[in-house]
């Protein structure tokens, strides 16, 4: 049989279990790290947006829209939230005055600074309470294997 005509690998047992169980565990180490850090009046989706927004990731409400797999409607709505909240702000753009640049107010950033900060030292602890140093150490090893997957 040549190389050409070969059936594609099939994938083994234990990478069907290790996606299940890493997409699951992330899931709930991020729902738990966002119930600690959204203390105030922000939905999960109004803070996952504007922490976009405050890094730069995205300017305009349609680039937001895409980034976080919502119509732009619902983006609209997301971003006059914020706005009435004071996180962010909306200015023309120069370039295409069709165009609102968005940019994370002073609050904004230090609301998202102060949720990172929180979830940090969140997960800090929980790690050094919970886990011997040479757990920390394999869970180290293994978020080095995990950061392959990403390119």
């Amino acid at each position: 049989m040549s190389l050409m005509s070969q059936p594609p690998a099939v994938p083994a047992d234990s990478a069907f279990r290790a996606a299940l169980d890493l997409r699951a565990v992330t899931s709930r180490l991020r729902r738990r790290i966002m119930a600690i850090t959204d203390t105030d009046e922000l939905t999960p989706g109004q803070a996952s947006v504007l922490m976009r927004i405050a890094r730069g990731e995205a300017m305009t409400a349609s680039a937001l829209a895409r980034a976080e797999r919502v119509t732009p409607q619902s983006m609209t709505v997301t971003v006059a939230a914020l706005q009435r909240a004071g996180y962010v702000t909306r200015t023309a753009d120069p370039g295409d005055g069709r165009r609102q640049l968005l940019e994370a107010t002073e609050a904004g950033r230090a609301r998202v600074d102060g949720a990172l900060d929180a979830g940090r030292a969140w997960l800090e602890t929980a790690l050094a309470e919970q886990y011997s140093e040479d757990e920390r150490q394999t869970i180290i090893a293994a978020m080095t294997l995990v950061e392959r997957i990403l390119g």
